[in-house]
């Protein structure tokens, strides 16, 4: 009998309550044993085995539970050292008051600033920075807003680390060297901000026009319909690919207008682009976009120089990663006789074809459009509409100082698209091996980046 109760003491699993009813059996026993040994008047070794074997459990017992309550201690101290931040928390925690007698006297919640849910209209000349979005060691458009803000005490230096506790959301996320003459930011604002100052401590690339009131809920990306582009181009990128002529002389005849009109008419319409972006499947949904109108504007020649240039403007519900750039190289591809129109209205089916990528320099996102909204709450008394009517000279004025003048200086000294157009007849219109298929899947994004509007 000792000898089995020996091999349940070794073979009971302590973790799991075993020790306790092994303690309980241990003691049922030894006394069952005591009163035996007591009748027969013999030695009581095994009663005096059991209670040791009792005493020893028990003991096992305290000290695996003191081991536990000791992690469990630990492990609570180390995660409430770690202050980690949840996303998904965007209001601020409430501040007690102070502990001192005097200043809890004189703290008043009320006096805390209040703030409430806005809209930044701005521009920016994008030319010497690396796109609009925030990007650690960079020079980007918003590092640049959100220091300023700082400074202001427009935001607090938690917002100013954390920008999503104050709903920070940019329209449109420009890549890098892309202007824009409107670009709209929605965020929580005090009320009194005063505009001109922070003016002063922005660049002169980077402007704010206003700062509007808008609904709670309201989101600069979400709640936008639409965003019209435009394309700055010196006219002789019309020019037929043989043809040699010179940029400062050459003005481009009207039945290459037609020729570049028809082209751009190809784009309208709902289509699928994954051949005008990257590490997109023509199975994919978020491929299909929809262009409400491509056309190109009449020909001008910028004050201060001799050259012609020409835009071309596009709208569209949202767009991909340099996906309108990829739209102006094809078209001019065409345009210049490199390759037949076909090859556009095939680009859009499943084969994989490679499309030039036309330079940045030209590219500004020019308005954003909120006619829902402004259909629903631009006249409800309490909200102002999103047409920027007010500021459209404030935006001109910039437009033409900052960026269109920027873009025909930068052009005329770097001659960007003359040197790309140089390489576009070595580009391959074809279509693509399957076998390469593997270099346009790319790194797959997570779900949770969002490539809309990356131009």
């Amino acid at each position: 009998m000792l000898t089995f109760l020996r091999r349940a003491v070794v073979s009971v699993d302590l973790n799991r309550g075993g020790a306790s009813a092994l303690s309980k059996l241990l003691r049922r026993y030894s006394s069952a044993q005591s009163c035996a040994v007591a009748a027969e008047s013999r030695p009581a070794a095994g009663s005096t085995f059991l209670a040791q074997m009792a005493e020893a459990v028990e003991q096992k017992i305290t000290d695996d539970k003191a081991r536990h309550e000791e992690r469990y201690r630990q492990k609570r101290q180390q995660q409430e050292g770690k202050s980690r931040y949840n996303g998904m928390v965007k209001k601020r925690k409430w501040e007690d008051p102070p502990a001192d007698p005097e200043a809890v006297r004189n703290f008043d919640p009320a006096s805390r600033i209040k703030k409430r849910k806005c809209v930044i209209v701005m521009g920016y000349s994008g030319v010497n920075y690396l796109g609009m979005q925030r990007n650690p060691g960079t020079k980007t458009i918003e590092e640049e807003l959100l220091v300023a803000m700082l400074k202001h005490n427009w935001i607090s230096e938690e917002a100013f680390n954390q920008p999503q506790q104050i709903q920070f959301q940019r329209a449109a996320r420009t890549d890098k060297g892309v202007s824009a003459a409107t670009q709209v930011v929605s965020i929580k604002l005090p009320d009194n901000v005063d505009i001109d100052a922070l003016n002063k401590d922005l660049p002169e690339q980077i402007r704010v026009f206003a700062v509007k009131r808008v609904t709670k809920g309201f989101n600069s990306k979400s709640n936008c319909d639409a965003r019209t582009y435009t394309y700055t181009l010196p006219t002789m990128a019309f020019a037929l690919h043989e043809d040699k002529v010179d940029m400062e002389s050459y003005r481009v005849p009207e039945e290459r207008l037609k020729v570049v009109e028809e082209t751009l008419k190809l784009f309208e319409g709902t289509k699928n682009f994954h051949n005008f972006t990257s590490r997109k499947e023509f199975i994919d949904p978020s491929s299909k976009r929809f262009i409400m109108s491509f056309e190109c504007e009449a020909p001008f020649v910028p004050e201060g120089s001799t050259v012609e240039f020409a835009t071309l403007k596009i709208k569209g519900q949202s767009f991909m990663l340099h996906q309108i750039r990829k739209m102006v190289g094809l078209t001019l591809a065409v345009v210049r006789g490199l390759t037949p129109q076909e090859t556009i209205v095939k680009a859009f089916e499943e084969q994989r074809y490679g499309v030039p990528t036309a330079p940045g320099l030209g590219l500004v996102l020019n308005r954003i459009h909120y006619e829902k909204y402004n259909v629903r709450y631009g006249e409800d008394g309490c909200h102002e509409a999103l047409d920027f009517q007010k500021e459209e000279q404030q935006i001109q004025e910039f437009f033409r100082k900052h960026i269109a003048a920027t873009i025909v200086e930068t052009e005329l000294k770097t001659f960007s698209m003359f040197e790309w157009l140089e390489t576009l007849p070595l580009h391959s219109y074809e279509p693509r091996d399957e076998n390469e298929t593997r270099e346009w899947k790319g790194k797959q994004k997570s779900n949770d980046e969002d490539d809309d509007d990356d131009e």
